[in-house]
C-alpha cells in the first residue's frame, strides 16, 4: 500500500521535509510532554524558506526540533496544499512516524475518521467565528489516542476576522498536543493574518509540471497516457481538475462550451448572450453539486425536529423549530453561492488559457499550448488580434476573475468581460 505522500504530485522537497517533521514529531513524543511553541529555543517565524521545514533531524542539534505547533500550506491551485496537510496529519498519527498508509493511525486520517484529526473543509463564502471556537475548544482535549491533536483548515483565507482572532489566541497559546495546519493561497495579509503567519511555519508548494500530473493520472487512476497529457495540459497543472477532464465526460463538455465563446463574440448581442450562457451554465453546475446535500441535510433536520411525528405536541415542536431551518436554508445558500463562484472560475480559468495560448503563438514563443484541441484557433486569433489584444483579452479575464473574488456581482463581471474581450 503506498505511504501517505504519494498523492502529492512533483513536491519531492516538500514530501522530505514533512518525513522529517513527523519523524521529529515521533522522537517528542518518545522522550516526554512536548513544547512545540520554541523549537531549537526561538519563535517559529519562518520566512518560508523550504529548508527551514523540519530541518533538524533526530540526533542532530536537539531532538525533535523540527516540529512545530503550527504550520501553513500555501501554493497556487492545484498545487495539493490540502493533499500535503491530510498527509502531514496521517504522518503524524502514524504508529511507526513516517507515514507507512497502512497503520491505523494512516488509514483512518486519510479516510477521515481518525477521532484526533478534525477536518474544516469550508462549504460557504467564509469561516465564521462560532465554528472556529467551537473547533478551538474540541482541539484543546487531549489526544484519544495518545499522540496528537490535528487541527487541519482548508482554505484558511475565508475565516472572517473575529475567526482569525479566535484562532490566533489557540496558535498563540496551544494546548501541548495540538497541531495547526493551515491551508492557504499565500502568505499575503489578504489570505492570512500576519500574526498568524509569524506564529506558524510556512510549506511552499508550487504548481506540479504537466508531465508529473499524467504521470499520477496514469499510474493511480488508469487513465489512458495520451488523455492523461491531453487533461494535464489542459488543466494547467490542476491534479483535481486534470483528474475530472480525463474521467468525466460533462466536465469535458463544460469546457469545450467555454472554449467556443471567442468564435461567438460577433457583437454587444452575442456578448451579452455568452455571458448569460455562462453564468447560467455556472449555476446550473453548482445546483447539480450541491442539490443531494441540501435535500438529506433538511431531511435530517425535520427527522430530528419531530417532522411526521404523530404524538401529543409533535406539530408544535417542529413549527417552534423555524429558527433552525432557517439558519440550514442560510448554510445552504452560501454554499449554493460558493459552488457557482467555484465552477465560474473554472471556466475562466479555461478561458484564460485560450488566450494565454494566443498570444504566446502571437509572440512566437518556444512553449506548448495549453490546449491542444483549440490551438488552430487560438493561432488564428493570434494573427487577428497580434500580441497586443492578446494580452488585452488576457487581462480582462484575469480582471473578471478579480472582480468576483472582490465579491462583484458575477453576471456584472463577466457581461464587463465579455464586452471587453469582444471589443479587445
Amino acid at each position: 500500500m503506498p505511504d501517505v505522500f504519494a498523492d502529492l504530485v512533483g513536491q519531492d522537497e516538500t514530501v522530505e521535509a514533512l518525513r522529517r517533521a513527523a519523524a521529529d514529531a515521533a522522537t517528542i513524543l518518545r522522550a516526554g510532554p512536548p513544547d512545540l511553541t520554541a523549537p531549537d529555543g526561538a519563535a517559529p517565524t519562518s520566512d518560508g524558506a523550504l529548508a527551514q521545514i523540519g530541518s533538524t533531524r533526530p540526533g542532530e542539534h536537539e531532538p525533535g526540533a523540527g516540529m512545530t505547533h503550527a504550520w501553513i500550506f500555501t501554493g497556487p491551485p492545484g498545487s495539493g496544499r490540502s493533499v500535503a496537510a491530510r498527509a502531514f496529519a496521517a504522518a503524524l498519527q502514524c504508529l511507526h512516524g513516517t507515514g507507512c498508509g497502512s497503520c491505523p493511525g494512516c488509514h483512518t486520517t486519510m479516510a477521515g475518521t481518525h477521532a484526533d484529526v478534525r477536518l474544516v473543509v469550508p462549504e460557504g463564502l467564509s469561516i465564521g467565528v462560532n465554528e472556529m471556537r467551537a473547533l478551538v475548544l474540541r482541539a484543546a482535549s487531549t489526544p484519544s489516542g495518545g499522540r496528537w491533536q490535528v487541527v487541519v483548515i482548508e482554505d484558511a483565507d475565508r475565516l472572517t476576522e473575529a475567526a482569525g482572532n479566535a484562532l490566533l489566541k489557540a496558535v498563540e497559546e496551544p494546548p501541548p498536543r495540538t497541531v495547526f495546519l493551515l491551508c492557504a493561497p499565500s502568505t499575503h495579509p489578504d489570505d492570512i493574518s500576519v500574526t498568524i503567519r509569524s506564529r506558524c511555519r510556512v510549506v511552499p508548494l508550487r504548481q506540479p509540471a504537466p508531465a508529473a500530473v499524467a504521470e499520477v493520472l496514469a499510474r493511480r487512476d488508469g487513465v489512458e497516457p495520451d488523455v492523461a497529457r491531453w487533461a494535464a495540459a489542459a488543466a494547467q497543472g490542476h491534479v483535481g481538475r486534470a483528474r475530472r477532464l480525463a474521467r468525466d465526460p460533462e466536465a469535458r463538455a463544460r469546457r469545450d462550451a467555454v472554449l467556443a465563446v471567442p468564435r461567438q463574440l460577433t457583437g454587444v448581442g452575442a456578448a451579452i448572450d455568452a455571458a448569460a450562457a455562462l453564468i447560467g451554465a455556472a449555476e446550473a453546475e453548482a445546483a447539480a453539486s450541491v442539490a443531494d446535500t441540501d435535500a438529506a441535510e433538511r431531511a435530517a433536520l425535520e427527522t430530528a425536529l419531530g417532522a411526521g411525528g404523530t404524538g401529543r405536541g409533535a406539530a408544535g415542536a417542529f413549527r417552534g423549530a423555524a429558527g433552525q431551518v432557517k439558519e440550514l436554508e442560510r448554510r445552504q445558500k452560501s454554499r449554493a453561492t460558493r459552488a457557482q463562484r467555484d465552477a465560474l472560475d473554472r471556466a475562466l480559468v479555461d478561458l484564460a488559457g485560450f488566450y494565454r495560448d494566443a498570444l504566446t503563438m502571437a509572440l512566437h514563443a518556444p512553449v506548448e499550448p495549453v490546449n491542444t484541441d483549440t490551438s488552430t484557433v487560438a493561432g488564428a486569433g493570434a494573427r487577428k488580434w497580434e500580441a497586443d489584444g492578446a494580452l488585452r483579452r488576457l487581462e480582462a479575464v484575469l480582471a473578471c476573475r478579480t472582480a468576483i473574488e472582490a465579491n462583484v456581482k458575477p453576471r456584472i463581471a463577466v457581461e464587463a468581460m465579455m464586452l471587453a474581450l469582444w471589443k479587445g
